[in-house]
Order: structure tokens, then C-alpha cells, then sequence
């Protein structure tokens, strides 16, 4: 009976992992955010990432997961125009990158998000070094498609005036 609740547990959480994740993304893409709907966004993002948490440490997905998880908390941060948090899970994205040895496109956004974020707090210095560092983690990337991805995602917002 035990292994049943374990099992649904795992389930459970990687659902809610999952769509959390994909929710955030609705309310990125959306053209007219509310303040309630900015909100939300805050808290769905961390919903996703502590559900991965949860999985990672039960041996359901890996460090990718936690990593892609602060990517978009840091995204999120940056999009609402919060430095402090943007900047506080890009640096975590980009830890979880270099202690896993994520590369290619993972490294790339990983990048992206501390340069995005040093834009949002005006660190000229900071925001050149890691735009640098991710144009050429960028060229780096072996699918074409996640290429392309990548520098649409590069080349969208915000910069918030320093791109």
C-alpha cells in the first residue's frame, strides 16, 4: 500500500511540476498582465520549481530541472521588473549550470538570465559581460531549432533600455 501512495505522490507532484511550468508561460506570453495577474505568476512559477524540487530529490528528473526552474523564476522577475529576485535565481541557474556541467542551450539561458537581470539593475559592466558570454553559448548550440528559439528569446524583452 505504501508504494501506491509513493507512486501517486511522485505523480502528483510532477503534474503539478509540469503544469505550473507551462502556466507561467500563459501569463509571460500575455500582452496585458494584471498587477492580480503578475501576482499569480510569482506564485505559480515557485509552485513549479518546489514541485521539482520535490521530484529531483525522490530521483524523478535531475539538476537540469532545478536549473531551467530558476531560469524561469529569474524570468519572471525580470519581465515584472523585480532586480533583487531576478538576480537571485539567475545566479542560482547559472550555479546549478556550472556545478552539473549543463551546457548548449541550458547554458546559454543561463547566461541570458544574469544578463537580463543585470540590465534590470543598470550594471552596464555586468549586463555587457554576460550578453557577451551568452551571444556565444549561443553560436554554440547544436540543434538548429533550439538556436533559433534561443536568440528569438534573446532578442525579445525587456532590456529594460540597456539593449
Amino acid at each position: 500500500m505504501s508504494n501506491v501512495v509513493e507512486t501517486e505522490s511522485i505523480e502528483f507532484h510532477e503534474k503539478i511540476a509540469k503544469s505550473t511550468f507551462n502556466k507561467t508561460w500563459d501569463y509571460l506570453d500575455k500582452k496585458d498582465r494584471t498587477v492580480e495577474d503578475e501576482l499569480n505568476m510569482i506564485h505559480t512559477v515557485h509552485a513549479s520549481r518546489y514541485h521539482w524540487g520535490i521530484l529531483v530529490s525522490e530521483g524523478k528528473g535531475g539538476p537540469i530541472n532545478l536549473q531551467r526552474g530558476e531560469w524561469i523564476i529569474s524570468r519572471v522577475y525580470s519581465v515584472i521588473g523585480r532586480g533583487e529576485p531576478a538576480i537571485y535565481h539567475a545566479k542560482k541557474c547559472l550555479e546549478l549550470t556550472e556545478e552539473n556541467d549543463i551546457g548548449d542551450f541550458d547554458l546559454a539561458f543561463a547566461y541570458e538570465a544574469m544578463a537580463r537581470a543585470f540590465a534590470l539593475l543598470k550594471n552596464k559592466k555586468e549586463f555587457e559581460k554576460y550578453l557577451k558570454l551568452a551571444n556565444e553559448a549561443g553560436e554554440e548550440i547544436k540543434n538548429k531549432g533550439d538556436k533559433e528559439y534561443f536568440f528569438e528569446e534573446l532578442n525579445s524583452g525587456p532590456w529594460n533600455g540597456m539593449k
